[in-house]
């Protein structure tokens, strides 16, 4: 009991810090990378598989599923019951409200595909 209660107060205190929202009961996988942790608001139904790069100012509005290695801009919206693919990248600023395949790459508002990034590319960077 007064090991949850440390738990509640140090999540409360980063939250502050931060200004950030990641609830506690968020499922989260291993790996995720939060280089500028600040204005983060993410939905507790949400659900963020393994090695994912989440910008600041990043909302999850919703039951979001984000798959394995996605990469999130910085002031990307992420609105509703959306699934992302594994090896996503989502622009800066962006605003997505549909789902989005595998390897794909989304910029603009709303939110499209611009291109799809070829699974055998060893830079990561779009083709």
């Amino acid at each position: 009991m007064l090991l949850s209660k440390f738990w509640v107060a140090n999540h409360w205190f980063w939250s502050l810090v931060t200004q950030s929202e990641i609830h506690l009961n968020c499922h989260i996988e291993g790996g995720l990378v939060l280089p500028h942790p600040t204005g983060i608001i993410i939905h507790p139904a949400s659900r963020i598989g393994p090695n994912c790069l989440i910008f600041h100012q990043v909302t999850l509005a919703g039951p979001v599923e984000l798959g394995g290695h996605c990469d999130i801009g910085a002031g990307a919206k992420i609105i509703g019951a959306v699934k992302l693919g594994h090896h996503v990248q989502v622009g800066a600023n962006a605003v997505v409200t549909r789902d989005v395949p595998d390897h794909g790459v989304v910029a603009g508002i709303p939110a499209r595909q611009i291109t799809k990034s070829h699974p055998d590319s060893q830079s990561g960077t779009a083709t």
